[in-house]
């Protein structure tokens, strides 16, 4: 990932810390070594060769628990609101924050926001939710979120309105691309009037694809999910002569959704992503390198990210969602249709099962993997807080967890490069090149 020069890494706090952090009570943090100091940095480029001459090299600060916090936590309350699509792990983030602040930090006013950036709008009406151990128990093995969603913009202002009426001190922000830029809004209007409230941000996509986020929680799960969806396309596509299994996957602007899942299920023999543009017809186009596969093989399973071959609807009217986005046209659909007839047109009988199991990923429990990691999202959102920092978000980012300001990643995007390993492997998984080449 090209990591540009623009970049700061420096966080905003609200104040000095003084209050001695009640984990250094004996035995919580195993003698005080826990701590972490401002100093401890995670380097943002570990390839030396890029970094700048006669300049200290970019780094992030390191997350975790701080010997002195800024909130007296015998008066704060904090709220925490999830954002955007559902997603593995929602719940598990909500019960790690909320355990984390009641039982290390002896926080006990803890409010979780109905549906979104909506619950804090009066006119909707959604009230709030008291969180504790109670209401968070056993959660992590429900899909969704118990605090409910909601896309599209609200009034920044209004929102920061009720924060302030509240008396709220720390709001946890968990969410997309869109939700981080909203987040990034609320911290900069709550600075304009110097209020002491911290917003910290707690990234989520299934797409994997926010910047300076090496992993976001999600993406694991869906990987799993994905690869059941390839097993059973793969198995119908054998059963069958010229059979075809055809698979959308979610990835609206990446594709590292469906070359991980190809990878993890390697039955795929074409995987289709948005950072490479789709030819449908002529010697090197999909049709034409489809048919060579069922010639040779008399099967084939493709996969396709719902953000492939946009191109084929450049001449469609552009509309977006409440949320501002792009609303993308449905190339699964439309390559089903055009495979159909492209063999159709040939006299060549073939069986097509089309599957799309987008909506099945993003409402299911998070699996171990992902349950864990959104654990340790969950408690270093807390330490941040708890510390004064605010308008950044907790991010994964070479093997540590890290704080990265909210300005240095909403409202950019990563992408699958395809030069890079993860590209190369799945072409040579596939073997899709050769078809494509004939």
């Amino acid at each position: 990932m090209f990591i540009g020069d623009d970049i700061r890494t420096d966080i905003p706090i609200l104040g000095e810390a003084k209050i001695h952090s009640p984990l250094t009570l004996e035995g919580v943090t195993g003698g005080g070594s826990r701590f972490i100091s401002e100093n401890d940095r995670i380097l943002v480029d570990v390839e030396t060769k890029t970094a700048c001459a006669g300049k200290p090299p970019l780094s992030f600060e390191q997350a975790g628990p701080r010997e002195k916090i800024y909130f007296d936590p015998s008066k704060l309350k904090c709220a925490i609101v999830t954002c955007g699509g559902l997603c593995p792990g929602l719940n598990d983030i909500i019960r790690s924050i909320v355990l984390e602040l009641h039982h290390l930090y002896k926080v006990r006013n803890i409010y979780g926001i109905r549906h979104g950036l909506q619950g804090f709008i009066p006119e909707f009406g959604h009230g709030v939710i008291d969180l504790g151990p109670k209401s968070v128990s056993g959660i992590q093995n429900t899909g969704g979120s118990i605090l409910g969603s909601s896309r599209g913009g609200q009034d920044i202002n209004a929102v920061v309105d009720c924060l302030e009426r509240m008396g709220i001190g720390i709001l946890f922000m968990v969410g997309g691309d869109g939700t981080l830029m909203a987040s990034k809004r609320i911290a900069d209007e709550i600075s304009v009037r110097n209020l002491k409230i911290s917003v910290v941000g707690i990234p989520k996509t299934i797409d994997n694809d926010i910047f300076l986020v090496s992993r976001s929680f999600g993406f694991d799960s869906a990987v799993d999910v994905a690869t059941l969806a390839i097993k059973g396309a793969h198995n119908e596509a054998e059963a069958y002569p010229n059979g075809i299994g055809l698979i959308k996957l979610m990835g609206r602007h990446s594709g590292f959704l469906s070359a991980t899942a190809a990878l993890a299920q390697p039955d795929a023999n074409f995987v289709l992503i948005p950072e490479e543009e789709i030819h449908l017809y002529g010697k090197n186009g999909f049709l034409q390198a489809l048919e060579r596969r069922l010639v040779q093989r008399k099967h084939a399973v493709v996969i396709v990210a719902e953000g492939a071959g946009q191109n084929f609807f450049e001449d469609k009217e552009k509309k977006y969602d409440e949320s501002g986005n792009i609303k993308l046209q449905d190339i699964g659909l439309f390559l089903k249709d055009k495979i159909t007839q492209y063999f159709k047109s040939k006299e060549i009988p073939i069986s097509l099962k089309y599957i799309d199991p987008s909506y099945i990923i993003r409402s299911l429990p998070a699996n171990a993997n992902d349950s864990v990691f959104c654990g340790l999202l969950g408690r270093d959102a807390v330490h941040a807080g708890m510390a004064g920092k605010t308008n950044l978000l907790i991010s994964y980012w070479n093997n540590h967890y890290v704080h990265v300001p909210m300005a240095a990643s909403a409202g950019r995007r990563k992408s699958l490069d395809p030069e890079g390993r993860l590209w190369q492997s799945v072409l040579e998984t596939t073997g899709q090149n050769s078809f494509f080449k004939g």
